[in-house]
């Protein structure tokens, strides 16, 4: 599952949140603020998040033998 159905609040993906050079967020309603923080004004934007990403199978290791006929 790629997208989540909760979306904790960050203004790192908030459609009024622009990403500053040194990590930090501005935001018009509350000025410099770090990327975790979030406010009752978090206006959820999809294309600034990116998603992690799935994880790696973990296939089994086999002998030679077990791959002839």
């Amino acid at each position: 599952m790629l997208f989540q159905h909760a979306i904790e609040p960050r203004c790192t993906y908030c459609k009024r949140g622009r990403p500053l050079e040194d990590g930090q967020v501005i935001c018009p309603k509350r000025g410099v603020v770090s990327p975790g923080y979030s406010c009752k004004h978090f206006d959820y934007d999809p294309l600034k998040r990116v998603p992690p990403r799935p994880a790696a199978p973990v296939l089994p290791v086999g002998e030679a033998e077990d791959f002839t006929l």
